[in-house]
């Protein structure tokens, strides 16, 4: 029975690529592990399977959020007997509470990896895999207790605001917690990635490093899903995988949505560097 290891981000800001790369850092396979294997070795917290042994019979579906969320302690604990080591776990929940329920058992908690990404590119991927329109999304984004649907599939998760997710993983800095931008996974992915071996205290050659990389680079994982599709692809989008670049904001967002998301994430962004140089306050 092994401590959970949190890959914590707010959606479409690089969780599967980070669960990708571990994946194949730790199982070491001769070639590239499966996109729809992932869930082998880094689990999923929304899946019902972990909820069901305690809904009575009922499927996780016609549960409210508030039994859910009663059940969602008891089910991270069962979490941690999937492996003898420590389990890694995704998740898309902010860092707090629901319903009077930690939304994360820190009594089984080991430590966390959390992934920040500009919110104004996110904006445009959460737009596409929520099968919302860009403004719709910037309210989404911007909506205090946001949560996902429940669906057979998956039990909801609490994002909350864009904003309130990031500061409530990332305020209280802790050894036990890692936080990367995406942006840096994406420019510098061997420093980026160094840091997660060397926080995860493992000592990995150079080669096997390497080869974790290319075995979870975007075109690897883009080329598995146009070839055999992705279980986590969204209804509403035509791929997951679908750029895998930075700053198309500039390209695909108008000034007043740029300056409107500026506005309601100000604080968070200027921590994290992402604030427009014209947008900077004076």
């Amino acid at each position: 029975m092994g401590r959970l290891i949190w890959l914590a981000s707010y959606p479409k800001s690089g969780n599967t690529w980070m669960r990708a790369f571990l994946h194949n850092l730790f199982r070491n396979p001769p070639k590239p592990a499966g996109i729809n294997e992932l869930d082998q070795f880094c689990l999923s917290e929304s899946k019902p399977h972990w909820y069901l042994p305690y809904t009575g019979g009922q499927p996780t579906e016609s549960l409210s959020l508030a039994e859910i969320m009663a059940i969602r302690p008891r089910a991270q604990q069962d979490m941690t007997r999937a492996f003898p080591d420590s389990v890694f776990v995704k998740t898309h929940n902010f860092l707090g509470e629901s319903h009077g329920h930690p939304l994360v058992n820190q009594g089984v908690t080991a430590g966390a990896i959390y992934i920040v990404r500009n919110p104004l590119d996110v904006t445009l991927s959460a737009a596409d895999h929520f099968g919302l329109t860009i403004d719709q999304a910037v309210d989404f984004m911007a909506t205090e207790g946001a949560a996902t649907l429940n669906s057979a599939s998956n039990v909801p998760e609490v994002l909350s605001s864009w904003s309130s997710h990031v500061k409530s993983w990332t305020q209280n800095p802790h050894p036990a917690l890692l936080v990367l931008r995406y942006e840096d996974m994406l420019e510098r992915p061997k420093e980026a990635f160094s840091r997660v071996v060397s926080f995860l205290r493992l000592p990995p050659s150079p080669q096997r490093l390497d080869k974790a990389l290319r075995f979870s680079s975007f075109k690897e994982l883009s080329k598995q899903e146009k070839k055999g599709g992705f279980r986590e692809r969204s209804q509403n989008s035509q791929s997951f995988f679908r750029v895998g670049q930075r700053d198309q904001w500039r390209e695909l967002l108008t000034e007043d949505q740029i300056a409107r998301i500026v506005t309601l994430h100000r604080e968070q962004m200027q921590r994290f560097g992402y604030i427009p140089e014209e947008l900077q306050a004076d």
